[in-house]
């Protein structure tokens, strides 16, 4: 009886707090600078800011920065802590399900416990955090590209490929927080130049903005036909364009990038089953000329009860993570 009594005065407290609270923070941490952003409970961007990312003495000052940032525009906006239901973190590494981050290079951290490092500099509030692609998905999934759905894939095609896997709702993080690394999925055999990440042949070396670039040169230089992209600059951005003039070496460069990547969602789609693919980054301003692409390999080798997987551009932008960091608070 009495254990009744408590957790009925729990929840109530719970209940009584969520009332009170008005805003959630959303913070996007990258290797320049860290996004900021504050929102009410509806997902309604009440201020959005940036602050430099001070990577120096391995990032030791990134979170001090960050609890002081929004303690900052907690006294701008008279807001008390009780007014916060609290703060979503996305870093650049792995972030296993007890906020415990596995190294994340570009800011110099090692192994550490962001969550409960960040909860005790801004003095209690509740703290929430992930890798910042699966982030970025889970931001897109509530008020981006992906709304209306539950189960999607964001890939995001930039001087990388990231990733974000969501199931019904949930980010898949995996043991250690590398679930979603899709970039790094084996899709060649032959390649002999080693990927960012050491081994040879990943999604990422074909599928990216430099890995187009990479199969333009390779096809310019194997082949003597004529081309636009043989006068200037070589890039992803050239490619599409020529591909929207008809050039026929382009168009071939194309083709390329999407078996890679239509292959590589279709692997993808066989293990998670997504409603939609929300395809983002640099390379998804060519626009839905993309999906010309990457659906006839996806849909020719994809497991027959995954074919009906929709996609669709992402529409965030660099707003993706904050979005989506403040979302995994009001998860």
């Amino acid at each position: 009886m009495l254990l009744c009594i408590v957790g009925i005065l729990i929840m109530g407290r719970v209940e009584r707090v969520c009332e009170m609270a008005g805003y959630v923070f959303g913070i996007d941490v990258g290797g320049t600078t860290v996004k900021l952003g504050l929102f009410d409970l509806h997902g309604m961007v009440v201020d959005k800011w940036e602050i430099p990312t001070r990577t120096e003495n391995n990032g030791e000052m990134i979170l001090p920065d960050i609890a002081n940032s929004i303690k900052v525009k907690m006294a701008e906006k008279s807001i008390v802590k009780e007014d916060v239901a609290g703060v979503g973190v996305g870093v650049p590494g792995p972030v296993d399900g007890y906020g415990i981050v596995h190294r994340a290079v570009n800011l110099g951290w090692n192994m550490f416990n962001l969550k409960e490092n960040l909860t005790t500099l801004l003095d209690g509030m509740r703290v929430e955090c992930g890798n910042d692609a699966n982030v970025a998905a889970l931001g897109e999934m509530w008020k981006g590209g992906g709304q209306g759905h539950k189960s999607l894939v964001a890939v995001t095609l930039g001087t990388g490929v990231g990733g974000g896997i969501i199931i019904n709702g949930e980010i898949v993080t995996g043991a250690t927080g590398a679930g979603g690394e899709i970039g790094h999925i084996h899709v060649e055999d032959n390649e002999t130049e080693p990927c960012n990440c050491g081994n040879p042949g990943c999604l990422e070396q074909y599928a990216s903005a430099t890995g187009i670039t990479r199969l333009a040169n390779r096809a310019l230089k194997a082949s003597d036909k004529d081309s636009v992209l043989r006068s200037g600059e070589v890039s992803a951005k050239a490619v599409f364009d020529a591909v929207k003039a008809g050039d026929g070496l382009a168009i071939e460069v194309a083709c390329a990038f999407g078996e890679y990547l239509g292959k590589g969602l279709g692997v993808i789609a066989g293990v998670v089953n997504p409603e939609i693919f929300v395809i983002g980054g640099g390379v998804s301003k060519a626009g839905e000329i993309l999906f010309d692409y990457i659906k006839p390999p996806f849909e020719r080798t994809v497991f027959h009860g995954c074919k009906d997987a929709k996609f669709a551009l992402a529409t965030l932008g660099n707003d993706a993570g904050i979005y989506g960091a403040a979302r995994m608070v009001l998860n």
